[in-house]
């Protein structure tokens, strides 16, 4: 059974940087697409960003392009959403997302199978 954990949220002035880790225990994620979601308070969770079970291949939604970089390493089993630029809309909780098999760039949480707990990300003066 796979197991997320997330860390490194906190609260950062705007225009400042986080970098989210999401450590995985129990299988290896090398054949897992994972995805970062988000959720503010009073709204939808929604996508932000997907990397492929390889790491090869990754994708932003419109908001964060630019500004999050998301990546894999496999040797650590270990997923990490680098956050610069930071502004006060991105405040929310961060969950990390799994799927096993080679389909990614999935924006739907449905399509995912195992999720972290989530970790809190407030940007504010």
């Amino acid at each position: 059974q796979l197991q997320l954990v997330e860390s490194g949220g906190g609260l950062v002035q705007p225009g400042g940087s986080l970098r989210l880790s999401c450590a995985a225990s129990g299988p290896t994620l090398d054949f897992y697409a994972m995805g970062w979601f988000r959720q503010a308070p009073g709204k939808e969770r929604e996508g932000v960003s997907c990397i492929s079970a390889s790491g090869g291949s990754t994708a932003y939604a419109d908001s964060v392009k630019g500004r999050f970089t998301i990546s894999k390493d496999n040797t650590k089993n270990t997923v990490y959403l680098q956050m610069n630029s930071l502004k006060p809309e991105d405040t929310a909780v961060y969950y990390c997302a799994a799927r096993y098999g080679s389909r990614w760039q999935l924006w739907s949480e449905k399509e995912y199978d195992y999720w972290g707990q989530g970790t809190q990300v407030t940007v504010s003066s």
